[in-house]
């Protein structure tokens, strides 16, 4: 197994090359609004357009943007991501009491993933007008439209520079050529995309926990990754490592048990990732056991804070 060094969690005062709005933007969401030391811990709720109405079913009130919003401020999270329509019709009522992520792209999952591209549908100016502390982009590392989508983000990330709104990439791995070479959640897969986004401008990088593919898919894997053994601990420092100057959330993904999520929490943590990205994993509870769930995640990032900015 290879010796990792865990990598140094990053603060504001780490990134002076970020703009004051989106410096501004940022601090908001780090040190006002959930636990308030310097993580995020952020409730996305994107599912409904991506997986359609199957993913409320577990738990039919979280179907109700209305109910998501209340559970969002209830627990204390940092922010809430939305697609445009969602935080168009429900957030008005909550404005100032939960910051906005608004998603500019999606799709739904009726296409086949093996040309995957996530079309744009607002845009950073819709997220202005909105009150939003931060955008979101799904960048699709790997696909055979790739070309597209890095084109179509570099209109976005321009347009997050000119209005000083901090950019968080969803990235991805997605693709024939991915799954020909040992699928989308495998170290190597993940730790391309979390490289990927960094050298494209993402202020914030969004990745799934990555995962030791079996024998066979490692083969497939390119040098040296299909040598690579892993634990989870080191696969996670990898990958947020890769992802230079740049923070990282780590997605929840698919409901768990608890003490799964526990453990996700704290080797990402341990890893020097920001905060975590924790949607399904939360709202698919009755409401009792996701606060539950929560108090017990807040607990462990509370050992992870960093002091405000220095002025």
């Amino acid at each position: 197994m290879t010796t990792m060094t865990p990598t140094r969690r990053l603060s504001l005062s780490d990134l002076p090359h970020l703009s004051t709005g989106k410096r501004t933007r940022l601090y908001r969401m780090m040190y006002k609004y959930g636990i308030g030391n310097g993580t995020l811990m952020v409730l996305p709720y994107d599912q409904g357009l991506e997986h359609g109405p199957r993913d409320f079913f577990p738990y039919p009130p979280s179907g109700d943007p209305d109910y998501i919003c209340r559970l969002a401020i209830d627990l204390g999270f940092s922010a809430v991501a939305f697609q445009y329509g969602i935080a168009e019709k429900y957030l008005a009522k909550f404005a100032g009491r939960i910051p906005l992520i608004l998603k500019l792209n999606g799709k739904t999952e009726i296409p086949s993933d093996a040309h995957a591209l996530s079309p744009l549908n607002s845009r950073v100016e819709d997220a202005v007008r909105l009150g939003a502390d931060a955008v979101g982009y799904t960048l699709y590392v790997g696909s055979p439209r790739q070309d597209e989508d890095f084109h179509q983000f570099m209109e976005v990330r321009a347009a997050a520079e000119a209005y000083g709104m901090p950019l968080i990439v969803w990235a991805y791995p997605r693709g024939e050529a991915v799954q020909a070479k040992g699928g989308r959640d495998s170290l190597w897969a993940v730790d391309y995309a979390a490289r990927t986004a960094a050298e494209l401008g993402a202020d914030i990088v969004k990745v799934n926990f990555p995962k030791l593919a079996p024998p066979e898919e490692r083969a497939k894997h390119p040098k040296p990754y299909n040598e690579l053994e892993e634990n989870d601990e080191q696969r996670i420092q990898r990958v947020v490592g890769s992802a230079v100057n740049t923070f990282v959330l780590l997605s929840g993904g698919e409901k768990g048990n608890d003490a799964d999520v526990l453990n996700k929490v704290r080797l990402s943590m341990d890893a020097g990732a920001i905060g975590l990205i924790f949607g399904r994993n939360i709202w698919q509870r009755p409401y009792e056991e996701a606060a539950r769930l929560v108090e017990q995640i807040q607990e462990i990032m509370r050992d992870y804070g960093r002091p405000e900015p220095a002025v």
